[in-house]
């Protein structure tokens, strides 16, 4: 490198960490300006070839999914400041690239190759919708680049681009409908919000029910967004199910739960079970609401483990005291540190190098252990049921006993076949 290059990247170098202050990235508002969100972005010959590694943090802050990504984007932040406080990666420090993909799947796709192709991120944490993965799936795996996507998905997937730290079918959905047919009745109604993971999702509960027994009572779907649930709640009332199997998203969970209490409809009436109503969208809906109702996850804020201990009060100290912990929330932060041990011991940003030496790597997240699986990249996880309490809380009441191994084409289930083929 000649004298005059030498300075010119020193010069672009510092011109980013100007602008990446001028920003607020190391503590960023919930949602920043476009000017906020773009700050920063002076390409670089290669990722980390600085003093800093760029890393993307790509979720919703604006739109209906904003009400779940929001604190997930808030907990990828906390853990970058915790390992930059520890010394960073490779000896250098991260430095966070905030992108909004606005609860829209092409502008997924867009800030993505953005984050890639621009900012020269050596890595992107984000998502929630199977929708918004989609989108950036096919950008990721072109410009061969790396994302960690934090929440349970439908499965029937396995990126060599893509590590998944939310749990996968046979870590969640399945076992919950066993855990209901044997507990809570045969009947069961589908309600879900109309993209591809409610779909695929309840394609794979309607083959489940086949086998084990239970009986499809009706299937409905509304746009992400919704928000008048009556005729379907009348529906619900005219059918009797013994189940609502509940896969809606964002904010249509306020309206849904809303009304369904406005009905007369109480936990004790009808058991619900949801998949993507955590802690932060309790806060949001209202305890007195949701108290009674079920939901399947791998981590609640009451898990009882020294490290969830920790996360928890760091979580509070950081963001107030009236916040909360959820599964995506801990998946969004335990995929930091996963990604930067794998960066550790691969000695490189390398993405080949990088994947080659995360398989197998554990780490004891706030739920627990969690290790990478080599042979897909999702991680194994303890499968818990809990039941909403009067303070917004989770009282646990199954838990899987130890870690699953994830299966994410169902391939271990006699009648995944069926799911795989159609």
């Amino acid at each position: 490198m000649t004298t005059s290059k030498h300075h010119l990247s020193k010069w672009m170098a510092g011109t980013l960490t100007l602008a990446m202050m001028l920003a607020g990235c190391a503590n960023p508002p919930a949602a920043p300006t476009t000017a906020e969100s773009s700050a920063g972005t002076g390409a670089k010959p290669e990722a980390g070839a600085g003093d800093t590694i760029p890393v993307g943090v790509l979720h919703s802050l604006t739109g209906t999914m904003s009400i779940s990504e929001v604190s997930v984007k808030d907990a990828t932040l906390m853990a970058i400041e915790e390992i930059n406080q520890a010394g960073g990666v490779l000896g250098k420090q991260l430095k966070p690239i905030i992108e909004d993909g606005a609860s829209d799947w092409p502008t997924f796709a867009e800030k993505t190759k953005k984050l890639l192709q621009k900012d020269k991120a050596a890595v992107i944490f984000g998502g929630w919708t199977s929708a918004s993965r989609k989108a950036v799936l096919p950008v990721v795996e072109q410009n061969k680049g790396l994302f960690f996507y934090p929440v349970q998905y439908e499965g029937l997937e396995s990126s060599p681009n893509i590590f998944y730290t939310g749990a996968t079918t046979n870590q969640q959905i399945v076992p919950a409908v066993s855990w209901l047919l044997q507990n809570k009745g045969k009947k069961f109604f589908l309600l879900g919000s109309d993209y591809v993971f409610p779909r695929t999702a309840n394609k794979i509960i309607k083959e489940q029910l086949k086998a084990e027994g239970g009986t499809l009572i009706a299937e409905e779907y509304t746009p992400l967004g919704h928000t008048d649930y009556n005729t379907i709640i009348s529906k619900i009332k005219k059918e009797k199910p013994d189940v609502v199997f509940n896969t809606l998203n964002g904010d249509s969970n306020v309206a849904f739960f809303k009304q369904l209490k406005d009905a007369g409809i109480s936990a004790s009436d009808l058991t619900t079970l949801s998949v993507s109503v955590a802690e932060e969208e309790i806060r949001g809906i209202g305890a007195s609401v949701l108290e009674g109702h079920y939901a399947a996850w791998n981590y609640y804020q009451t898990t009882a483990t020294p490290e969830n201990s920790k996360f928890v009060a760091a979580y509070k100290a950081k963001y107030g005291k009236d916040r909360v912990t959820d599964d995506p929330i801990e998946a969004g932060y335990f995929g930091v540190y996963l990604w930067a041990e794998a960066v550790k011991k691969a000695g490189a940003l390398d993405v080949e190098k990088v994947k080659a030496a995360a398989k197998g790597i554990e780490f004891n997240a706030p739920g627990g252990k969690v290790t990478i699986d080599g042979d897909n990249q999702h991680v194994f996880k303890t499968v818990r049921i809990g039941q909403v309490q009067a303070d917004g809380q989770f009282k646990e009441v199954w838990n899987s006993g130890q870690p699953v191994k994830p299966d994410p084409f169902l391939k271990t289930y006699p009648w995944g076949a069926e799911v795989t083929k159609k």
